[in-house]
């Protein structure tokens, strides 16, 4: 007999795989619905939540609209490091708990933005295009050691790329409102406002939540104050970013070039702008995307399911504790 059903709706997530059978081994029943099959079904997520108790989330947007047609639901169990995907208020409102995943893909999005500051400072997506094309044409490029790399956001995987950064002979600055002071006293890392980083960096990663304080926080005033023939590098989310003051900079020549793993609307629409600068490069929010952090997250993602649905209410990275108070009080109107 199933202990209760969880909806799979990460994209990488499959049936009869890792997390399939974690799952049904501890007894629950699963079902899968993501978005390319709701696309081609024209199934709405609000059918598709109607009777779980859990979520295996990935970026879908669970809305209070979603969350008010899942009656059963008990948590949500997001594979990643964000979760803005989902109106934590409503949830927490409903007594559904919301978990994440951090760390999960600090390595793998680390080793995309020091592959990305190579990227940029070489030209390789530019000199490949062209030996492709049939030329052979050796421009010069930057190296990394020496260069100032300015972090915004030394949060799990902002310090894993301070350490490696370090490693390969850069000098690191950071803002971050809540800075380790730990880690700044030890690594070498140091701290410096946000202005003050834009002015100093040649590189600018971003590794910051997104919320009201920080969305369009890298603006056209932002932009204007980094260094002429400088770089930015964003794997966070694409509303930290006003797009189209970025397109404005690197048309006029004032950044060297930029390294998106998010934007705004993703995909990224066929009309936008960045599409046209060589030196612009978008990948396809592959950040997380390798086996290793897929397996780490999701697994980390079920093991916190299968808690709360056995009756731990407060596991590991849990989001909303003050769940607690409204399925409480949920459970009194019930009995």
């Amino acid at each position: 007999m199933s202990r209760g059903r969880v909806l799979i709706t990460t994209a990488y997530l499959f049936p009869g795989g890792e997390v399939d059978r974690m799952l049904q081994s501890a007894g629950f029943e699963t079902t899968f619905s993501k978005y390319q099959d709701r696309l081609r079904t024209g199934e709405k997520l609000t059918d598709a939540v109607a009777d779980v108790d859990a979520i295996i989330a990935g970026t879908d947007a669970f809305t209070a609209e979603v969350i008010q047609a899942a009656p059963r639901l008990r948590v949500f169990g997001r594979c990643g490091v964000g979760y803005d995907n989902i109106d934590v208020a409503a949830a927490t409102a409903s007594g559904v708990a919301v978990t994440f995943t951090p760390g999960a893909n600090r390595g793998s999005v680390s080793e995309l933005v020091l592959g990305q500051m190579i990227n940029l400072a070489r030209m390789l997506p530019q000199n490949i295009a062209a030996v492709r094309a049939g030329g052979w044409e050796q421009r010069s490029g930057r190296e990394l050691a020496g260069s100032t790399l300015g972090i915004v956001g030394l949060g799990s995987i902002g310090k894993t790329v301070a350490t490696a950064a370090i490693a390969l002979g850069m000098t690191v600055v950071a803002f971050d409102p809540f800075l380790d002071e730990a880690l700044i006293e030890t690594s070498g890392v140091r701290p410096m406002s946000l202005e003050g980083l834009l002015t100093a960096a040649d590189f600018v990663s971003l590794h910051i939540f997104l919320d009201d304080s920080t969305r369009d926080l890298i603006d056209r005033k932002a932009l204007a104050l980094m260094k002429p023939g400088s770089f930015l590098i964003n794997t966070a989310r694409g509303e930290v970013v006003d797009e189209e003051a970025l397109a404005d900079a690197i048309e006029s020549g004032h950044l060297g070039g930029a390294a998106l793993d998010v934007v705004r609307q993703e995909p990224l629409p066929a009309d936008s702008r960045l599409r046209q600068f060589d030196n612009v490069i978008v990948t396809a929010h592959i950040g997380a995307a390798t086996v290793e952090a897929r397996s780490r997250s999701s697994v980390m993602a079920a093991k916190q399911v299968i808690a709360l649905l056995d009756g731990e209410p407060t596991p590991e990275h849990l989001v909303n504790a003050d769940y607690l108070t409204a399925a409480g009080a949920l459970t009194e109107r019930k009995a």
